[in-house]
């Protein structure tokens, strides 16, 4: 039996949250006693691929046909379910992103499987197989055992400890893949991409700096981009930021924007709306700027500093740099 990871691509790298899915696929292999098996859809070179690798799977199906170019939630759909039939995988795994949810949803409803959504562990598989997903937006966690035959886990980033330092170089086996592919599922077709003006993804980032109404205005924004530029973080806002058009909006983290993961989440002048806090509580180390000592986000913080946004982030940014 195999555990079957779909890995998504951009500009034919793998995503690193779709790498730790498969960090996290090849454990649940291990518990299983079957193999690791990648799904990549799209182009993508070889050397990309084998990545996959290093992260513990040990064979790669790619399909490369040019009608998967573009992310399509029908096609891919229907191609995991192929996938997983010529594999015979009992667990089938993707990344929590909007086409890893819409992907799991329809490949589950394909394969009458149990499905959990917002997984952030490894399973237990004595006596049976459950999960922990968070739920209440991570405020609290639940234990669910998924009793069907085939079970679809949609992995939440951070969900294991990745030693990046360990990893080697891993051979991976890469087979040609070629799903049948239904005119139905292409009735819409992309004919144009426009991606957000950002150097660094919010979803893939390690380091996020995000700034709130404290830095009172788009004018004064460059200390926390000086910081970012430091540390090789992304930038992101709050909502108030984001509707007072300070800041683009893709850069929106919260419940009703993007929802990060990142190991570091430096919030500058946020005072931390229960919004935003939905949107950073997968973060693994959160610090918090703030002149306010009564802001509710240094309930929420693992690290704290009271004081003027404007005096901190460049000392910040001097000791970033110094380290470098």
């Amino acid at each position: 039996m195999s555990v079957l990871i779909y890995v998504e691509l951009d500009n034919g790298s793998i995503k690193k949250t779709s790498l730790e899915a498969v960090a996290y696929g090849a454990k649940v292999a291990e518990k299983t006693g079957g193999q690791a098996v990648v799904l990549a859809l799209g182009k993508a070179d070889a050397s990309e691929l084998e990545k996959a690798g290093a992260y513990g799977a040990a064979k790669v199906l790619h399909a490369a046909n040019a009608r998967l170019e573009h992310e399509n939630s029908l096609a891919y759909a229907d191609a995991l379910v192929q996938a997983a039939a010529q594999e015979g995988s009992k667990v089938i795994i993707l990344s929590k992103s909007g086409l890893g949810d819409a992907m799991a949803a329809r490949a589950a409803a394909k394969l009458k499987a149990g499905i959990v959504s917002g997984v952030t562990a490894l399973p237990e598989t004595d006596g049976g197989f459950k999960v922990t997903r968070a739920i209440f937006t991570g405020k609290a966690f639940a234990t669910t055992e998924i009793k069907s035959d085939i079970k679809v886990l949609v992995v939440r980033k951070n969900a294991i400890e990745i030693d990046e330092a360990a990893l080697g170089s891993g051979s991976v086996a890469l087979e040609a893949f070629q799903p049948t592919l239904r005119d139905s599922d292409f009735t819409a077709s992309v004919v144009s991409v426009e991606k957000a003006d950002s150097e660094l993804s919010l979803t893939e980032a390690e380091i996020i700096v995000s700034g709130g109404r404290g830095m009172k205005g788009p004018e004064h924004w460059q200390p926390l981009i000086d910081l970012a530029k430091a540390l090789g973080a992304a930038t992101g806002c709050s909502k108030p930021v984001s509707d007072l058009d300070w800041r683009p909006h893709h850069e929106h983290i919260g419940q009703t924007g993007i929802k990060v993961a990142p190991n570091l989440y430096i919030a500058c002048g946020i005072s931390g709306a229960i919004q935003h806090l939905a949107g950073v509580n997968g973060s693994k180390c959160i610090v918090v700027i703030n002149k306010d000592p009564e802001a509710p986000f240094f309930k929420a913080a693992d690290y704290g500093i009271v004081g003027d946004v404007f005096e901190i982030l460049p000392k910040l940014t001097e000791a970033a740099k110094s380290l470098k």
